[in-house]
């Protein structure tokens, strides 16, 4: 078996949450389309998890690429079953990269080794979710072919 990690939820009131990762770290949840929703909500915290962990790969790769980057994002845009359990059926994920000097093929590499490779929650997804990605560079979108 790998590695385990662990993390712990407990309930604060409402439906509020407060969630201690194994590392250490803490966050809290919430129902935001309530009255009183104060936080995320464990879906959209699934969406800052693909786009965080797809995010991370892409700057590391990228540094060993010794490519130059001033400025990275990704936003990640889901879209949900309209039936319960309204799991997310597909998500948008658009990298926006800037930098001069910066090459379009080695962004394209780094964002697709991250995608078919390293990026775990994104290997999640992929058997039931789809997965449509656009890479943007310096403002413009990226063509297909480099």
């Amino acid at each position: 078996m790998g590695d385990s990690v662990t993390t712990r939820v407990k309930w604060v009131e409402g439906h509020r949450f407060v969630a201690t990762t194994g590392s250490g770290f803490s966050l809290v949840l919430d129902n935001p389309h309530r009255e009183d929703g104060a936080a995320a909500s464990p879906m959209e915290l699934l969406l800052v998890s693909l786009a965080g962990c797809t995010g991370v790969d892409v700057v590391a790769i990228l540094e060993k690429m010794r490519q130059p980057l001033d400025r990275f994002e990704v936003v990640a845009e889901g879209f949900r079953a309209p039936e319960h359990p309204r799991v997310y059926t597909e998500v948008d994920v658009v990298y926006r990269a800037w930098g001069d000097g910066l090459k379009p093929a080695k962004l394209r590499r780094a964002v697709e080794l991250s995608e078919g490779k390293f990026c775990s929650v994104s290997a999640m997804l992929k058997p039931t979710v789809r997965i449509n990605v656009r890479i943007e560079l310096n403002g413009e979108p990226l063509p297909d072919e480099i």
